[in-house]
């Protein structure tokens, strides 16, 4: 059996990636930019964030890898440098569903204890 360890310091960039994804506003910004390519006046009107709090998440989605940015004269377009990001995203929701899916099912079984009012 392979004991390998991983070291700290890539734990801690995988942590980082995934505190980026924890963001709800980077996750409306990637959504948005999943149907292609925008502009941040087209992510504005997409998600209803604010300017500078749009600004300000692309930065930081850019600068890992998520987005790509790329300037056409006075305006800049982004869009989704690794469509990985949206296999994650379904894996989660699957995962969600799936919790959603017992809890209803836990929820329905207690239903037995429940008084009927008339």
């Amino acid at each position: 059996m392979n004991d390998a360890r991983i070291s700290p310091t890539v734990l801690g960039r995988i942590a980082e990636y995934f505190k980026v994804l924890s963001e709800v506003s980077r996750l409306q910004i990637l959504c948005s930019l999943k149907s292609g390519e925008k502009n941040v006046t087209d992510i504005i009107e997409t998600t209803g964030l604010g300017q500078a709090n749009v600004s300000k998440h692309l930065k930081v989605l850019s600068q890992l890898g998520m987005v790509h940015r790329e300037p056409h004269g006075v305006t800049v377009y982004y869009r989704i440098a690794d469509p990985s990001i949206f296999k994650i995203c379904e894996i989660v929701c699957d995962r969600l569903a799936t919790n959603l899916a017992d809890q209803s099912q836990d929820l329905e079984a207690l239903s037995i204890f429940r008084q009927t009012r008339h």
